[in-house]
């Protein structure tokens, strides 16, 4: 009985630490994606594109497009 219970303490630790920690390293590995376009559909390369809000470390986030428009 001791056993199981000790095996029970580790598995219910595991999970609560994959629970717990998850979303903080999905949420670290996000990025601004997306082509940016004019109205006829050209790519348009060097543009600043920011992102804000008050759930973001830095408040706002800021990239700018290569020559493909990324």
């Amino acid at each position: 009985m001791r056993r199981f219970f000790s095996r029970s303490v580790v598995v219910l630790s595991a999970v609560l630490f994959v629970i717990l920690l998850l979303p903080a390293a999905v949420f670290a590995q996000a990025a601004i994606t997306g082509v940016i376009k004019d109205a006829s559909g050209g790519v348009l390369p060097g543009v600043t594109v920011e992102a804000a809000s008050p759930v973001l470390i830095e408040r706002i986030r800021t990239a700018v497009s290569d020559d493909s428009g990324q």
